[in-house]
């Protein structure tokens, strides 16, 4: 490959920011699209050729040497892992796309959640060793979540146990997925060769080792009757997603691939069809029919239903369609610190024209804020536009009280948007500034990281007097104390890791909650009586008000449900939060000069914590999915381990030339596996876990944890 010098990188840079400023796409070839994946399957690799390839970089970085341009922070060079999802902006032929590339890693999946959220499509990458892997399954179903259309492309063709058509199955039984190849691949492993095009019956192979150039060549007679099945293959599922297609199909009628093309792009859209592509990212092999297929099958802003929202003054269900001629519309979807720029807020334009200089409404905060200025965002590096348009995702500078999850709008037309679903945190640190000069940069550290990251929480406990951080999982908090320090400078001792327990009741009760004082004049007068019972899983607080005939006054019931809840946030046996309950105020009586707000709180309180204790609550702990891969020989010694640490193992299967071990298994168990694991197996296992569900916990290490022992 040519190396370019110094003062042409510098020419080219300047070209590519003065196409970008110059840029308004017709927004039926605008592209929007998250990369996403489990760990290690190729996603910022990926990336890194779709960049490469549109003209958008002119050398490839690599994750392994620290220099992909979407891993762009001091931690994800030194781990070799996405962090933050990144965005980015480049051109395919006519189509501007759009690109956010987003982390593997399940300590952060906000950052899946909350791309998803503003996205237009999708491409999930597989590994085509692994196949389906366990967060490949929880970015699946994130984007079913958000109906967002995607296509699949499976990676790493040329490693050893590479096996497309494994992978392409797994998509279908794990995933339920529609999973339509549209490509298979010309050989495998050392001998993976090209991409055979099921489409147009084509043999893709590649010139040399840089990518750029392919041809497009008869299917080799060796390879032709599989390629003709797996186009009868392609057919009939796509058969099976449209109605069209199927009649043509029945008949036995010839199809196009104009048709087939159209009829592939309208089941994408509609989510009853995945198309599944193959290739080789670090060998530069697949790129461009990606790209291809990026463009030809994923939605514009403008093929996806209007956005829809409520208006805060009526109520009503409001919508705005994606275009300029809309009132402006947009959802901040994350919060970002820069060190030069201060505080910047990512939004995804949904309506209208947001301008530098004018003035937005905030909804959420019923503010109004003045747009500073607008920058388009290439990772970390940025360019200064003037105007952001429907469709369109760029960060803005200047809003000061404007978060994840905010609605921003016209304040003539307000509009509130569905805002984002968290994760709960499942860890917890107890942290403390290392000198009294870091006491203060500690708090406004922790602020500023709690910004950018919603799953991230900070409370401090009065009873141990210490600041409590919780996240996702170790390396989540690992990650954020090492920013405090490298970013802001504030060195600070952390404690042992803490599970996040919770508190729930047993069986049903009724409580009755008095607070009565008499204090000399006006005194205080709450009485409560509630149905307290168990609640679904995963379900958290749920107050209902059964009062009728004014047995308490309305302006008394919010009163009431704050206690409830600020009595939830510390349970009864060590102090955890409450979760997974139904309270229904059920009666009660008031005094109509002694009963306030504050009485009728404060009974609702002492309520809620005797019901508790009637209803024998009981503590639960986070319960993990938990998947090792492990080579056979080390297979009886990692299952014993597992086995001493309270796992249940739901299934043990073969994966190429090694086992694969899935199972339950409680959090408070898992700190330093990895150390141990790597003990175990002499560094070759590995290991994924993420948060499924709570579960009871058994009596022998419950009075560990309620003594402090855990």
């Amino acid at each position: 490959m040519r190396t370019l010098n110094g003062e042409m990188t510098r020419i080219i840079g300047q070209e590519i920011q003065k196409k970008i400023m110059a840029r308004k796409a017709p927004l039926q070839k605008l592209r929007n699209i998250g990369i996403m994946a489990h760990i290690d399957a190729g996603k910022t690799t990926t990336t890194e050729r779709v960049l490469f390839y549109t003209g958008r970089l002119y050398k490839i970085g690599t994750v392994d040497e620290g220099t992909a341009t979407m891993d762009w922070m001091v931690q994800e060079q030194e781990r070799g892992i996405t962090i933050t999802s990144a965005s980015t902006q480049c051109e395919w032929k006519d189509f501007t796309i759009n690109v956010i590339d987003t982390p593997g890693h399940v300590d952060f999946t906000i950052e899946v959640e909350r791309s998803l959220r503003i996205l237009d499509g999708g491409v999930v990458v597989f590994c085509a060793v692994g196949g389906v892997e366990p967060q490949s399954e929880t970015v699946w179903r994130q984007a079913d979540r958000y109906k967002t259309p995607r296509i699949a492309y499976i990676n790493k063709m040329d490693r050893t146990g590479a096996d497309f058509f494994k992978a392409l199955d797994e998509m279908y039984t794990k995933l339920g997925a529609l999973a339509c190849p549209i490509q298979i691949p010309f050989g495998k492993e050392s001998s993976f060769e090209g991409i055979i095009d099921l489409i147009h019956m084509k043999l893709i192979k590649y010139k040399d080792e840089s990518g750029r150039e392919y041809d497009l060549l008869p299917i080799p007679e060796a390879a032709l009757k599989e390629a003709q099945h797996y186009r009868y293959v392609m057919i009939e599922k796509l058969a099976e997603a449209d109605e069209k297609v199927m009649e043509k199909y029945i008949h036995n009628e010839e199809m196009t691939e104009a048709y087939i093309i159209k009829h592939i792009r309208k089941a994408t859209l509609h989510n009853s069809l995945v198309p599944v592509l193959c290739g080789s990212s670090l060998k530069n092999t697949g790129i461009q029919p990606l790209l291809d297929a990026i463009c030809e099958y994923l939605p514009s802003p403008v093929d996806v239903p209007a956005i829809k929202g409520i208006n805060p003054q009526t109520e009503a269900e409001e919508e705005r369609k994606s275009t300029e001629d809309e009132p402006f519309c947009a959802l901040a979807f994350k919060i970002v610190t820069d060190k030069y720029v201060g505080k910047l807020t990512y939004v995804r334009v949904y309506s209208g024209i947001l301008k530098t200089g004018t003035y937005i409404y905030n909804v959420t905060t019923q503010e109004k804020e003045r747009v500073g200025k607008l920058l388009q965002m290439h990772a970390n590096k940025q360019t200064i536009i003037q105007e952001a348009y429907a469709g369109d995702i760029a960060a803005v500078v200047g809003l000061k009280n404007t978060t994840t999850g905010h609605t921003i709008c016209d304040e003539n037309h307000p509009i509130r948007l569905e805002t984002m679903h968290f994760p709960e945190p499942v860890l917890s640190l107890a942290i403390e500034p290392a000198s009294k000069v870091d006491q203060e940069k500690l708090g406004f550290s922790l602020r500023k990281l709690q910004d950018e990251d919603p799953s991230f929480t900070v409370r401090y406990n009065q009873e141990t007097d210490q600041t409590i951080i919780s996240g996702m999982g170790e390396l989540h908090l690992e990650v954020l104390v090492d920013r405090m320090l490298r970013e802001f400078n504030v060195s600070a001792n952390v404690g042992k890791p803490h599970v996040a327990y919770r508190e729930t009741i047993s069986t049903r009760v009724t409580a009755v909650g008095k607070f009565i004082q008499q204090s000399g004049g006006r005194g205080q007068y709450g009485h409560v009586v509630l149905d307290i019972a168990p609640g679904e899983p995963g379900t958290g607080v749920e107050f209902l008000s059964r009062i009728i005939g004014g047995a308490i006054p309305r302006e008394y019931i919010s009163s009431i449900e704050e206690g409830v809840e600020d009595s939830a946030k510390t349970g009864v046996l060590a102090g955890y939060p409450v979760t997974d309950i139904k309270v229904l105020l059920i009666d009660g009586s008031y005094h109509e000069v002694d009963s306030s707000e504050f009485a009728f709180k404060m009974a609702a309180s002492i309520g809620l914590s005797d019901g508790l204790r009637k209803g024998k609550s009981k503590l639960l702990e986070p319960i993990m999915d938990l998947e090792v891969t492990v080579p056979e020989e080390f297979l009886g010694v990692v299952i014993g381990d597992l086995n001493s640490k309270r796992c249940k193992i739901q299934s043990i299967k073969q994966r190429g030339n090694a086992k694969v071990i899935r199972g339950n298994v409680p959090l408070g168990e898992m700190f330093g596996y990895a150390t141990g694991l790597r003990s175990l197996t002499q560094g070759r296992a590995t290991y994924t876990m993420e948060p499924s569900f709570y579960a009871e916990v058994p009596s022998s290490i419950y009075d560990k944890i309620i003594s402090g022992g855990k």
